[in-house]
Order: C-alpha cells, then sequence, then structure tokens
C-alpha cells in the first residue's frame, strides 16, 4: 500500500521559503500572490488494512513526520498501487 503525506506551514505561519520562492517567481515575470513551501513524503507500507495504514501514518506525522504546531498534514492513502486516483482516501489534520 502506498501513502503520499504532504506537510505544509499552516495559515498565518511565517514562511520564508515561501516567501523567497514569491519573490524569484515575480522577478521572473510570473503573477503569484502568495506560495507556500512544504513537504512531500511517499510512504510504502506493507499489508492491506487501510484503517490500520491510517492509524499508523497520523502516528508517524504526530510523531516525527510533521511540528503539528505550526504545520498541517494530509495523507493520500492508495490501496492498490496501480489504481486510479480516483480510488484513493484523502484525509487532511
Amino acid at each position: 500500500m502506498r501513502a503520499t503525506v504532504l506537510v505544509r506551514p499552516k495559515p498565518g505561519i511565517l514562511d520564508p521559503q515561501g516567501q523567497a520562492v514569491s519573490q524569484a517567481l515575480r522577478h521572473l515575470g510570473f503573477d503569484v500572490d502568495d506560495t507556500r513551501v512544504g513537504r512531500l513524503l511517499e510512504l510504502e507500507l506493507p499489508g492491506g488494512d487501510a484503517a490500520a495504514a491510517r492509524t499508523q501514518l497520523d502516528r508517524m506525522c504526530e510523531q516525527l513526520l510533521a511540528n503539528l504546531l505550526i504545520e498541517t498534514y494530509e495523507v493520500v492513502l492508495d490501496e492498490q498501487p496501480h489504481a486510479q486516483a480516483d480510488t484513493a482516501t484523502v484525509e487532511s489534520r
């Protein structure tokens, strides 16, 4: 089972990297209002129990992958490695 975790700064939290990207894009002539920079993690999990996998992923995010004081995370769980995107389970925290 494949999982994708997207971690990004919470709204209102200073994001210097996002600000630098916004400035660089404007310098290149692109019209952007705001840019937020996060992290994308792809994990391959054993087994086929989606509920158990979701529980494990929440624990991973809470204990290591995200700083819940300043970041949010979103999990996309793909129960079938070669399935289309509409079979994925998406939840945000």
